[in-house]
């Protein structure tokens, strides 16, 4: 059997800043109040006068990443996007993403795991390589949240959060023992599903519905999240599949030296960080600068700590992340 490894990463911000203060000037808020909830300061949301897409982000990231692996498009066997966000309710990006690379007709596979939903496509690429069917494959999370916030002060309980980016991973087969993903970790608990979820329009209750309803008050069709109780599961979800990645590898928390948690909330980072006693210097989080990009969360910080020299050779490196669904996992990797 094979193993995986990522040999090439790449992400893509929007260039449109938004601040704290900013938001202040369109919802009843404060920076004060924002960050004391969330951690964030500032985040990127698409200006809609650019091409940005959730897909154009995603082939801007896979480029720098491509580039980077020292590989060709055409060297890319299968493609893995996962968001909550594509361009359009159906098909996927990920053929988006094959017609603007101008790629061979390879597969490619959406994953609709949302927070987790890099975590989960990190899952699948390694299975098809470790397994021998696949020997490159581009691994994807982009999200574009803004065009389908309520930017207003009924809203501003998620709005402040959520923000815009693409991240791109290149995995690679590799015979090098030990080295590359050792093992990932996935779970579910679709009970608590509408804590956190994005109601309508669903097929049951279709575009023609809604319209016929004309409730000013609906609020079914931009996010819902109960805060407090996602807060309470994440941090027991976070910790627990740490652990079980750890276990699983022999490893104890003291082996770890860099954990990259989804950009949730900063609170949530902090949390884990104190219980499994990390130094700042091995917990990398930049929700500060960006929100939560779903997704798109972790690949774009595992980037960021790499460029920055933060993560080198041999590191054991833990991603982790916690979102709707629910639904969460890790992936420990021995860089």
């Amino acid at each position: 059997m094979y193993n995986s490894r990522i040999i090439g990463l790449g992400y893509y911000l929007p260039d449109n800043i938004v601040t704290n203060n900013d938001l202040s000037k369109i919802m009843d808020t404060t920076d004060e109040w924002i960050q004391e909830r969330t951690g964030v300061k500032e985040r990127r949301w698409i200006d809609p006068k650019t091409d940005d897409t959730t897909s154009t982000m995603a082939v801007k990231a896979s480029k720098i990443a491509i580039n980077r692996s020292g590989l060709k498009k055409e060297d890319i066997d299968f493609i893995i996007f996962a968001t909550l966000s594509p361009d359009m309710y159906f098909p996927g990006g990920g053929v988006r993403v094959q017609d603007m690379l101008d790629m061979p007709t390879i597969g490619a596979l959406d994953v609709r795991n949302q927070c987790s939903g890099f975590i989960y496509a990190m899952s699948v690429a390694d299975q098809f390589i470790k397994t021998g069917m696949y020997k490159n494959i581009l691994v994807i999370g982009s999200e574009n949240h803004s065009g389908g916030l309520e930017k207003s002060t009924r809203g501003r309980g998620l709005t402040v959060i959520f923000g815009d980016g693409a991240g791109a991973a290149i995995v690679s087969r590799s015979e090098d023992k030990g080295k590359g993903i050792l093992s990932s970790h996935l779970h579910s608990e679709g009970k608590y599903a509408r804590e956190l979820m994005l109601d309508a329009p669903n097929t049951g209750r279709w575009v023609p519905e809604i319209l016929a309803e004309n409730d000013s008050e609906d609020q079914s069709y931009y996010p819902y999240m109960n805060g407090q109780f996602v807060f309470k599961n994440a941090v027991i979800r976070f910790s627990e599949v740490i652990i079980e990645g750890l276990e699983a590898n022999n490893l104890n928390k003291e082996d770890i030296d860099m954990l990259i948690p989804h950009q949730a909330n900063l609170r949530i980072a902090q949390f884990i960080q104190r219980k499994f006693k990390l130094p700042d210097d091995k917990v990398y989080n930049n929700i500060m600068k960006y929100g939560n990009t779903t997704a798109a969360s972790v690949i774009i910080a595992l980037t960021e700590a790499w460029e920055q020299g933060k993560i080198k050779d041999n590191d054991l490196v833990v991603l982790a992340a916690f979102g709707s669904g629910f639904t969460w996992g890790s992936v420990i990797i021995r860089w």
